[in-house]
């Protein structure tokens, strides 16, 4: 499986590298390039997220809810992760202060997993392997694979604050959706934090990660790109698969091999 893993994302890096090669090395550069991928990054503003806020069903937007709890990796698990041993210390600090935001900064009722976990409970969702499209679980195993694998260090860092950066405006059209069909304040918690919250997160990311690691690292660069971007491109097959099953003809999805 880790055979496989590694031959999956190094697929995916000869997707990129030539977009990823065009990143700027200069810090204040790269972080303009980076920031500019909310606007014309793969799959962003897609669609399907208007859509969900003003159109679907309940049992659409259960359906649509199910497929991202699958392909939910744990934010807090993934940072925990990269930042073994990361230099410089500015930003493991900055790793470190965002993963106790995700703890709830040491308070349970305010960890971000259970406050998804009240919503999977109370609309009874039940993910599995199964009935999820593959490209919400490729997702999930790319950002896994990042994080536990020592040489996509960097591939992490820009992965991870490519979702802070894209995050807030999905998160606002997804709380929209759950809003006009009825779903408490308690419900809809994750996602109107996350529409709000994020946006201070990736400030943080870009000035107190990037900035320092590129300084500090001249080969980050174009990982951290490819890492963005990637994570990027398989946000937006999932987004064109949930539309293909929403929007289509109901079928049978099946699991890559």
């Amino acid at each position: 499986m880790r055979e496989l893993e590694g031959y999956w994302i190094e697929a995916g890096r000869a997707e990129v590298a030539a977009i990823a090669a065009l990143a700027p090395v200069d810090a204040d550069a790269f972080i303009e390039w980076f920031e500019a991928l909310e606007h014309n990054g793969a799959g962003q503003h897609d669609p399907l997220f208007d859509w969900l806020a003003e159109s679907a069903t309940f049992d659409e937007m259960r359906w649509f809810l199910e497929q991202e709890v699958a392909g939910e990796a744990g934010f807090d698990d993934l940072v925990a992760l990269t930042q073994v041993k990361l230099t410089p210390a500015q930003a493991k600090l900055e790793l470190a202060r965002n993963y106790w935001d995700e703890m709830g900064r040491g308070n349970i009722r305010g960890m971000h997993g259970p406050m998804l976990g009240v919503l999977v409970d109370d609309l009874e969702l039940v993910p599995t392997i199964e009935a999820t499209v593959w490209q919400s679980l490729a997702l999930a195993n790319t950002m896994a694979a990042f994080a536990t694998t020592r040489r996509y260090a960097w591939a992490s860092i820009g992965a991870l604050g490519v979702i802070e950066l894209t995050a807030p405006g999905r998160s606002a059209k997804t709380a929209a959706g759950l809003r006009r069909l009825g779903l408490t304040d308690r419900q809809r918690r994750y996602f109107d934090l996350h529409a709000v919250l994020d946006v201070k997160h990736s400030q943080d990311w870009n000035r107190e990660v990037l900035r320092p690691i590129l300084a500090a690292h001249p080969d980050a660069p174009r990982l951290i790109a490819e890492g963005a971007l990637m994570r990027l491109r398989c946000g937006e097959a999932c987004f064109a698969a949930y539309r293909a099953h929403l929007w289509g003809q109901p079928k049978r999805m099946t699991i890559a091999a």
